[in-house]
């Protein structure tokens, strides 16, 4: 789920994020083959409109783009919202082999920002292929789902414990989900994948390209894949890092990610006791998190880095959770060290809860999951005994955060998903499927799944190795996609490559 980031050190408990250019018109030379819109395109897509094109502000050597696109595919001639893009152009024109889509996950992430940024991508990629980032309907700076900064905040934790805490979540989502409509107008209903797939088309057709090559991580992932089973006939390549599995119900969504963020707990323990540098090695860490979670639990853990704010025990699962993304396994120590020993203070400031302006924050997860997945609990009783069952599979974690996140936000809501799950169809051409054994995220079950269901056309690399977006932490897997996506070449079976060891945070 699924969203890329960095998290910084020192880890913090106390926060999760959970969701936590380009410009000037295109050249003929940028073309990648004579294009005519094909029949079934005219008779069920509108024909885009230009895509306006100027440096961006951020850097001129790309240019953004703004496009116009029906916010409800439809009814195309209603209301239209501006699709933001980004495309930074291949570094060598003779050698540029075409166009490369990306997406970076969430829901949520900026893909422009990917576009813009010229480090994740090695420079034989940016060399030959333009690179374009579109923000997804409702995310960054394509007409953003906005919603109150206090209502977002005061999300409950979602370990509920009794009916009158499931009923409250219930009633919680309807307030934000009228919160969010309201400020945000009718994207908020329609801010589905299969309608970022349709405006993904419309983008291509107004690039005047045959066919596109995509790279998606995370959440990208369904993304790509929805897009490769409605336009087979547009993908030259695709590359999916860090696998969503769109066929898993909510019990398989529930059961599969707790066994992913658990393996990723156990990974760490079995780090520290091999890592002369872990601050707790020789001690025994499920003893010392099972004393931290008693004491969150009791509502007497103070947050070492925040305090006299305490913990909670969704709070230390979360913590853990956003350590295990890198991982940041040197940070995540420290911070369980000082907070079950914590040093003594002489004082501790009260802090004054002093009036603020209201604030408005982006926040499309809940609108893109519950319109994309279908997680129906049956009442209180089916959700209890289904976090009984997740406790039996992942006894540190619980859960993982943002499988249970998606699914607690979901609940409810009136309106049934317009993308529900099912499984994805089989490819046409080579497809590669990236995935850590030991991802927190995304569980490498899902990727088994995946390269199953697209059948013998694809081809399932994985990293042995920890952390989220398998691309950013081995050079083995980014040079084995950068073959993919330049040569077409998948990996010979079986594709594996070697876990690398995390190094303490600023340590290159």
């Amino acid at each position: 789920m699924w969203v890329l980031r960095a998290i910084g050190r020192p880890v913090t408990a106390a926060i999760l994020t959970l969701t936590t250019l380009l410009g000037y018109a295109p050249q003929p030379a940028l073309a990648d083959r004579a294009v005519g819109v094909p029949p079934r395109i005219l008779r069920h897509e509108p024909v885009p409109g230009p895509i306006n094109w100027k440096p961006c502000p951020e850097d001129e050597r790309v240019q953004c783009g703004t496009m116009r696109v029906p916010v409800d595919w439809s009814a195309p001639l209603g209301p239209q919202i501006d699709l933001q893009l980004a495309r930074s152009p291949a570094g060598d024109a003779s050698a540029r082999i075409g166009t490369l889509m990306v997406n970076p996950g969430g829901p949520g992430v900026s893909a422009m920002n990917l576009a813009l940024d010229h480090e994740f991508f090695n420079p034989e990629v940016r060399r030959r292929f333009d690179i374009v980032g579109i923000d997804p309907r409702g995310v960054g700076r394509s007409a953003p789902i906005l919603c109150d900064q206090d209502l977002v905040d005061a999300k409950p934790p979602p370990l509920f414990t009794s009916e009158d805490e499931f009923k409250k979540a219930e009633d919680y989502n309807r307030r934000l989900a009228a919160d969010c409509s309201g400020r945000s107008g009718p994207v908020y209903d329609h801010a589905d994948t299969i309608s970022v797939v349709r405006d993904m088309e419309a983008v291509r057709i107004a690039l005047g390209v045959n066919e596109i090559s995509f790279y998606g991580a995370s959440y990208g992932t369904l993304i790509g894949q929805l897009y490769a089973e409605r336009y087979p006939d547009r993908i030259r390549a695709l590359a999916l890092d860090s696998v969503m599995d769109h066929s898993a119900g909510v019990d398989a969504f529930l059961n599969q990610t707790a066994e992913a963020v658990q393996a990723a707990f156990d990974q760490f323990v079995a780090w520290c006791g091999r890592d002369e540098k872990c601050v707790l090695r020789g001690q025994d860490l499920r003893v010392i998190w099972a004393d931290l979670m008693k004491r969150a639990t009791a509502g007497t853990l103070v947050d070492p880095y925040d305090p006299p704010s305490r913990i909670r025990p969704w709070d230390l699962i979360s913590a853990a959770f956003s350590a295990f993304y890198d991982p940041q396994w040197y940070s995540f120590a420290h911070y369980l060290k000082d907070a079950h020993d914590p040093a003594p203070t002489t004082s501790l400031l009260a802090r004054s809860a002093a009036p603020r302006l209201e604030e408005i924050t982006p926040h499309s997860f809940p609108a893109v999951i519950c319109q994309d997945w279908a997680l129906p609990m049956n009442g209180f009783t089916g959700y209890r005994d289904r976090l009984r069952a997740l406790a039996g599979k992942a006894p540190q974690m619980q859960a993982s955060p943002l499988a249970l996140t998606a699914v607690s936000g979901c609940l409810g809501r009136a309106a049934a998903p317009v993308n529900p799950q099912r499984p994805i169809p089989p490819a046409d051409s080579p497809v590669l499927v990236v995935n850590a054994r030991y991802d927190p995220a995304t569980a490498y079950p899902w990727a088994q799944q995946v390269t199953r269901q697209l059948g013998p056309s694809a081809r399932l690399l994985t990293y042995q190795g920890w952390g989220h977006v398998a691309y950013s932490h081995s050079k083995c897997v980014s040079a084995a996609v950068d073959r993919y996506l330049t040569d077409l070449s998948l990996p010979p079976e079986p594709a594996t490559c070697p876990a690398v060891e995390p190094k303490p945070f600023g340590v290159g």
